[in-house]
């Protein structure tokens, strides 16, 4: 089973995201941090697979912030997969300087808030 740490703001998306990681045929297990800081530690004693963290205009999801996070979880768990999910509706901005991040080698992947939950699952399982 390969564990898949969740670092959101909103409880209601982390919910839909966790229910689509398990729903599907992947073998997932979601857990959610209580907060950003937590982060790095839950991958580590987790063994996540991958960190799926939710950008934002606003901190602590900020972008610099989130980059800051993924050299702590790189030191802490390397190996762990770094993804971004950011609404590119929302902020068209902030959506293209994480596909920068993402072409940068920054980050293993990015995935949009509207994407379905079927790709979301399979995106993950092809990290």
């Amino acid at each position: 089973m390969r564990r898949i740490v969740l670092d959101m703001q909103c409880t209601l998306f982390a919910d839909a995201i966790s229910k689509a990681l398990t729903d599907g045929e992947m073998d997932f297990e979601p857990r959610r941090t209580e907060s950003p800081n937590d982060a790095a530690a839950l991958c580590k004693s987790s063994g996540a697979y991958a960190v799926i963290m939710e950008v934002k205009g606003y901190t602590p999801w900020r972008l610099e912030e989130r980059l800051g996070l993924c050299e702590k979880i790189r030191a802490n768990a390397p190996g762990c997969k770094l993804v971004f999910l950011v609404d590119e509706k929302a902020d068209e901005a902030l959506a293209a300087k994480v596909r920068q991040a993402k072409k940068d080698g920054l980050v293993d992947n990015f995935i949009y808030a509207s994407v379905s939950p079927t790709y979301l699952s399979a995106v993950i399982d092809a990290l």
